[in-house]
């Protein structure tokens, strides 16, 4: 059974962000070419995300920061990639006005049922508010929504299974994302074998942590997986991704569970 290769296009910093030294057509160039990488090595879907806007807002993004992802989103689509969006740290209306605009097909939002104590400070899952959006867009975008997400602790005492059918039966998802504790961060295998046995049917995607070396392993458990770090030259995430590491990548998990 094949699986799904999620690419990600960290941003640069934007201008108007606390670290914002770049031009726009700077940050749009390097998303651009980091997109070109991405489907030379044979990754056909993407996810967006501003990532180098931390320290990251807690609620709503700024109006230029909306305005420069879709911008940036659709010099990306036309390289001809299907596309998620996320806008961090948790603007899933925005997020959902972007993916609209641009004609993606999901979006991610890391709290999108409970709540989680992050560096942003407390941050609560608002699906409602998303679900009912979705409907006045009058759109089918997909919800990739985290469970237990990275860089963060859970508000309350609760199962990694009791948060995922929160957020698969109440908060709508359509896919749901587990993580390691951080950026890179390798998941838990039993933890997500055991989520795998409780869901047989669900859509899990592994959101962290997936390296050449464990990829196979972890995707016995998972329907597909968003690599960011790994794909950057050297594993390093200040650098551009590089086609070669992305196609070896992608080699492993075709040779490992193909096409069926």
């Amino acid at each position: 059974m094949s699986k799904l290769i999620i690419g990600v296009i960290h941003l640069l910093p934007l201008p108007g962000t606390p670290h914002g030294h770049y031009t726009l057509d700077q940050v749009l160039h390097r998303a651009v070419s980091d997109a070109q990488s991405l489907k030379d090595g044979g990754v056909d879907t993407v996810i967006l995300e501003n990532f180098g806007d931390a320290p990251f807002v807690r609620t709503q993004v700024e109006p230029h920061v909306v305005a420069m992802m879709t911008r940036i989103a659709l010099a990306v689509r036309e390289v001809g990639l299907a596309l998620g969006i996320n806008v961090l740290r948790n603007d899933a209306q925005a997020a959902m006005a972007i993916a609209s605009t641009v004609e993606a097909i999901f979006i991610r939002i890391n709290v999108h049922t409970g709540a989680a104590w992050t560096d942003q400070g407390l941050i609560q899952g608002e699906a409602y508010q998303t679900l009912m959006y979705r409907k006045q867009l009058g759109v089918s975008i997909e919800i990739a929504a985290d469970v237990m997400v990275k860089h963060a602790t859970p508000a309350g005492t609760r199962t990694l299974l009791d948060a995922a059918k929160d957020t698969l039966n109440r908060g709508g998802a359509a896919h749901l994302i587990v993580t390691g504790t951080a950026t890179g961060a390798t998941v838990n295998v039993n933890e997500l074998a055991n989520l795998r046995a409780s869901l047989p049917n669900t859509s899990i995607w592994i959101g962290s942590g997936i390296h050449i070396e464990n990829v196979e392993e972890v995707l016995q458990f998972a329907d597909g997986a968003i690599v960011g770090t790994y794909f950057h030259t050297e594993g390093d995430l200040d650098k551009p991704l590089d086609a070669e590491r992305v196609a070896k990548l992608v080699h492993v998990v075709s040779e490992a569970y193909p096409q069926s």
